[in-house]
């Protein structure tokens, strides 16, 4: 136990991006993450049927693709497999299929056995509370990923005619998910980003702004209070090592 001084120089970023289906978080989350890595270090954990790779001419990264189940431990052991290969920046697409997606919290409440339900989470929510604090005490910038429960709306376009709208809203994930992350961002169907909380004082809120690589920059600027040493190197990623792929492959399946 020791006193030291707060320094911003050692904080890494833990960014959330929530909206409905086609809102454009994938896209949005990439983005994010190359103005974040200066050397292009980035690695997604897709558990989106393997939309990460629609993007691949924005430039360099790697993609480790996560199947059902998908139970807290192996999103811990795909962060872990990131982190081994020296990924500076890591995004979960998505963080929501950890809470109602196959295998994941709520069918596991769902299948426990029992009929004491507060006893059956007591059981289960250690295991989710392991995995944000995995999130937070990674060595890598995190972004996650939420599907929001879909609501529709009626609106009036520019033409006067009325038409059904999806609407971002509830991130499908656990109640508070969002306090664990330094800035969270909601992005409509226009992909316009609206900062819903955020910690840096970067982004005004309930202002719409577009996600670039220059966002990722300014957080990054913000998290290194403006420090740049002689050890940020910008080379190119490795491979993932055969290794640890064909283990983790092996243990979950491709």
């Amino acid at each position: 136990m020791k006193l030291e001084k707060a320094s911003k120089s050692k904080s890494y970023m833990r960014v959330a991006l929530q909206g409905a289906s086609g809102s454009g978080k994938t896209y949005s989350a990439l983005r994010l993450a190359f103005g974040l890595t200066r050397s292009h270090n980035i690695a997604i954990v897709d558990t989106e049927n393997g939309s990460a790779h629609l993007y691949s001419s924005l430039g360099d990264y790697q993609v480790l693709q996560l199947t059902a189940p998908f139970t807290p431990e192996r999103y811990k052991d795909a962060i872990d497999l990131c982190v081994a290969n020296g990924i500076e920046t890591i995004v979960i697409d998505s963080l929501s299929h950890e809470w109602e997606g196959n295998g994941g919290i709520l069918e596991m409440h769902g299948n426990s056995t029992g009929s004491n339900s507060f006893a059956n989470w007591a059981k289960i929510t250690p295991r989710h509370n392991a995995l944000i604090q995995h999130i937070l005490n990674a060595p890598a910038h995190i972004i996650v990923t939420l599907r929001s429960k879909q609501e529709y709306a009626l609106k009036k376009d520019d033409r006067g005619r009325t038409t059904p709208q999806k609407l971002g809203m509830k991130p499908i994930q656990r109640d508070g998910i969002d306090y664990e992350f330094t800035t969270v961002l909601a992005v409509d169907m226009n992909h316009k980003a609206v900062a819903v909380k955020d910690r840096t004082g970067l982004f005004p809120l309930d202002t719409p702004f577009t996600i670039t690589e220059e966002v990722g920059k300014r957080l990054l600027q913000w998290s290194r209070e403006d420090v740049v040493t002689t050890n940020e190197v910008q080379q190119p990623a490795a491979p993932l090592s055969n290794n640890h792929l064909n283990d983790y492959q092996n243990a979950y399946g491709k």
